[in-house]
C-alpha cells in the first residue's frame, strides 16, 4: 500500500530549516563582524603596538659607569671591556649537563659553579647569568665554533669595574655588585626602573654607593627591526646612553697608601681633615679588603675568610668603629671648663697620683705630678686634674658642651653607614637601660668621663671633626669626600658646594690657651720624642684607652694579656699651629701608649702634607712594627714616590 506524503507540511518544514540556517549564518556573520569591529576599532591601537613589537625590539644601551679620581687626578675606579660566557637558565635544556659540556671547551672552576648557583638563587631564571668572565680570545673562538650545541648560552661583551689600587682606600671607595631583589624593589619604588634596564650592577659601599646616581649615567635605547626568528635585521632608531660623570674626591691616594703601609698588620683607623673646609684627606680603616673580589660576585671561600675573620676587615672602623677617646678628650674638657667658667687656666691643683671619690680610688700617674695648672695638666696628661674637673662639671654639662663639637653625633659625611656612638647624659642612660636601678646616673660614673673613659664611645671621624674645630678656632665644618664632579659629555668640572661652617662661639683667648698647651705636648710633653726635629710647629694629645675594664687595684701589664685585651693607642693633632692645614685623629687598636704607636704615624702624615716628605722604606717597616720616634733613614720626596698598581686588567 503506497504512503501518501503531505507536500504542504514538507514545504513548511523545509522553510523552517532554511530560516533557522539563515539565522545561524547571519548570527555567525554578525559575530565575525563584531569581532572584526573589536579588533579593527576597539583594540586597534593595542594590537598595532603588539604587531610593531613583534616586528621590532627595544634594546637598552647600558651607560659606562663614571670614574672615581683622587684630588690629584689619579684614577681610583675605572672600567674595562671583556667577554663573558652567560647562561639563561630558562632556555638551557639540562643546566648541569650544559655546564659540564661547557667545561670541556672553556675553563670553568668549582668557584665559578658556586658563584653561578648563588646568582641563580638571587635572580630570576629568565635572566642571563655569567658562568665565566674575562674569557680569552682563544676561549671565545672555541665556544663560537660550537655555539649551536648550547641553546641559552651566549658570549657577551661587557664592561667590568676595576679598582687599580686593590685594597688601598677600599672602605672609602667601596665597590659595585650585582643588583639583588631588595635593590630592585627599591629602584622600582623610586621610579628609576627604566634607567636600570639592562644594568646588572649597582654601588654597594662607600663612594660607589653614596654617589650611585652621579656615577651610573642614563640608559639609552636602540630600536631594531627583527625577523620572524627574532634576529636583528636593521636599526630603526637609536638614543645613545649618557655615561656617568666622574667623581673627584678630596682624598690623596698617595697619602692614603702611605698611612695604610705604616699601620702594617695592625688594626685601627685614621681620619685626616683640612680644618679650613672639612675636606677628607685620608680615611683609613685597617685591615682592608680587595673590592675587586666583589665585582663579579665573591666566592664562598673569600667571603667566609672576610666575614669570619677576628680582625673584621669589612668593618669601616673610621665611620663605624666606636672607642673611648682616652686622654685625647682632655683638651676639650679643659676648653669646656674655660668656656663655662668652671676653672681658670692658672689655678693650680695637687696631683698626688690618684683621686679619691665616693670611697673609690681612681688611678693617675704613679707618684703624681705635684702641682698642676691647666697647661701642665694637658702637657703631661694629669688624670687627677680631669677627674676632679668632671665631678665639678657634672655629666649633663659635659654632654651639652661636647655635643656641638660632634661627639656622639652623626657628622653628616657624604658616605653611608656612619654610626652615632655614645655621648652619655642622664637622659641617655634612662633611655638606654631597662632595669630601674640601671637607669639612674651615679655620680661616681662621672669621674672617668673626664679622661675619656666610662660610657664615652666615639668614632675617629667624630674625634677628627672635633680636633679640626679646635684647630680653626671654633668653626665646625661638615666632613666630606666629594670635591667636584666632571661631566663626561661636556668635560665641565663643577665644584660641589658644601654648607657653611657652624660657628660655635668660643672665646679666642680660651682657644689659644688650649692650643698652646697642645703645642707644648709635642715640644716638651708626651709627644716630644716623636716630633723632634720637625720643620713645622704642631699641637697634639696622646691617649691610651682601655679595651676591657679593670678593677682599680689591678695593675695593668700588657705582656700578661691577650693581644685583643691590651689598651688602644690614640693621638689627635693638628699642624702647623699658627695656620692649621691638617687635623688628624688616629687609633691603633691594642697597641698601648699613644706616643709609642699612634703618634709616629701622625708625624709622617704631617711630614707628607706640610713638608712633601715620604718616609723611607726602612722607616715604614719600623713604624709598621710599632717603632716610634722621629723618621729613620732619608725621607723621599713625596712627588717622586711611584704608585704601583695593584690590579691591571
Amino acid at each position: 500500500m503506497t504512503e501518501l506524503r503531505n507536500a504542504q507540511a514538507d514545504a513548511g518544514r523545509f522553510r523552517l530549516r532554511v530560516v533557522v540556517v539563515a539565522l545561524v549564518v547571519l548570527l555567525c556573520f554578525g559575530l565575525i563582524a563584531a569581532r572584526l569591529y573589536v579588533l579593527q576599532v576597539v583594540r586597534h591601537e593595542g594590537l598595532a603596538e603588539q604587531a610593531e613589537s613583534n616586528r621590532t625590539a627595544v634594546v637598552p644601551i647600558v651607560p659606562n659607569r663614571g670614574l672615581i679620581m683622587d684630588r690629584n687626578g689619579v684614577v681610583l675606579a675605572t672600567n674595562y671591556s671583556a667577554y663573558t660566557l652567560e647562561i639563561t637558565p630558562s632556555r638551557a635544556m639540562d643546566l648541569e649537563a650544559t655546564i659540564d659540556q661547557l667545561a670541556e671547551i672553556v675553563d670553568i672552576q668549582p668557584r665559578d659553579r658556586r658563584r653561578f648557583k648563588r646568582l641563580m638563587d638571587e635572580s630570576r631564571n629568565f635572566e642571563s647569568l655569567p658562568i665565566r668572565t674575562r674569557l680569552s680570545d682563544e676561549e671565545v673562538a672555541r665556544f663560537a665554533a660550537q655555539r649551536w650545541r648550547f641553546p641559552g648560552v651566549e658570549i657577551k661583551a661587557r664592561l667590568f669595574r676595576t679598582y687599580p689600587f686593590g685594597e688601598v682606600a677600599s672602605h672609602a671607595i667601596g665597590y659595585i655588585g650585582r643588583i639583588n631583589q631588595r635593590e630592585k624593589e627599591r629602584i622600582e619604588d623610586a621610579g628609576d626602573a627604566a634607567n636600570y634596564r639592562g644594568t646588572d650592577y649597582i654601588g654597594k659601599l662607600g663612594v660607589e654607593q653614596s654617589f650611585e646616581s652621579t656615577l651610573h649615567g642614563q640608559t639609552g635605547v636602540e630600536l631594531l627591526e627583527t625577523s620572524a626568528g627574532g634576529h636583528a635585521v636593521r636599526r630603526l632608531e637609536s638614543h645613545p646612553a649618557t655615561p656617568g660623570n666622574t667623581v673627584m674626591l678630596s682624598l690623596d691616594i698617595r697619602l692614603q697608601k702611605m698611612v695604610e703601609d705604616l699601620f702594617g698588620e695592625r688594626r685601627g683607623a685614621l681620619v685626616a681633615l683640612d680644618p679650613r673646609n672639612g675636606e677628607v684627606l685620608a680615611l683609613v680603616s685597617k685591615p682592608t679588603f680587595d673590592p675587586n673580589l666583589f665585582v663579579e660576585g665573591i666566592d664562598q671561600e673569600n667571603w667566609q675568610a672576610l666575614n669570619e675573620s677576628i680582625n673584621k676587615p669589612l668593618l669601616n672602623r673610621a665611620l663605624r668603629g666606636t672607642y673611648p677617646p682616652g686622654s685625647t678628650y682632655k683638651p676639650f674638657m679643659a676648653l669646656a671648663a674655660l668656656e663655662l667658667g668652671k676653672r681658670q687656666a692658672a689655678q693650680v691643683f695637687s696631683d698626688p697620683g690618684y683621686f679619691n671619690y665616693g670611697g673609690r680610688t681612681f688611678r693617675s700617674h704613679e707618684g703624681g705630678l705635684g702641682g698642676v695648672d691647666m697647661h701642665r695638666a694637658i702637657q703631661f696628661s694629669s688624670n687627677t686634674y680631669f677627674y676632679s674637673l668632671a665631678v665639678e662639671m657634672g655629666v649633663d654639662s659635659i654632654h651639652d658642651f661636647m655635643k656641638p663639637l660632634g661627639f656622639g653625633q652623626i657628622t653628616g659625611i657624604d658616605l653611608g653607614g656612619e654610626v652615632r656612638g655614645v655621648l652619655p647624659s642622664q637622659e641617655w642612660k634612662r633611655n638606654a637601660y631597662k632595669r630601674p636601678e640601671a637607669k639612674r646616673w651615679y655620680s661616681g660614673e662621672t669621674v672617668s668621663l673626664g679622661i675619656g673613659q666610662g660610657y664615652n664611645n666615639f668614632t675617629m671621624l667624630q674625634l677628627a671633626v672635633a680636633e679640626a674645630t679646635l684647630a680653626n678656632g671654633g668653626t665646625r665644618h661638615r666632613p666630606h669626600l666629594i670635591k667636584a664632579v666632571r661631566d663626561q659629555v661636556t668635560g665641565a668640572v663643577t665644584e660641589v658646594e658644601q654648607p657653611p661652617g657652624e660657628q660655635l662661639g668660643y672665646k679666642p683667648r680660651n682657644v689659644e690657651i688650649i692650643r698652646n698647651a697642645l703645642k707644648a705636648v709635642n715640644e716638651s710633653g708626651t709627644g716630644r720624642r716623636v716630633f723632634a726635629g720637625a720643620p713645622y710647629t704642631s699641637a697634639g694629645k696622646t691617649g691610651t684607652a682601655q679595651a676591657v675594664g679593670w678593677a682599680q687595684n689591678t695593675r695593668y701589664n700588657a705582656k700578661l694579656l691577650a693581644e685583643h685585651q691590651r689598651d688602644h693607642s690614640l693621638f689627635a693633632a693638628f699642624a702647623p699651629v699658627e695656620d692649621p692645614q691638617v687635623a688628624v685623629a688616629i687609633i691603633v687598636e691594642n697597641a698601648g701608649f699613644g706616643a709609642a704607636a699612634a703618634a709616629p704615624i701622625v708625624r709622617r702624615v704631617f711630614d707628607y702634607w706640610l713638608a712633601g716628605q715620604y718616609p723611607s722604606e726602612e722607616d715604614i717597616a719600623a713604624v709598621a712594627k710599632g717603632g716610634g720616634g722621629p723618621p729613620a733613614g732619608t725621607p723621599r720626596r713625596a712627588a717622586d714616590v711611584p704608585l704601583p698598581l695593584a690590579v691591571t686588567p
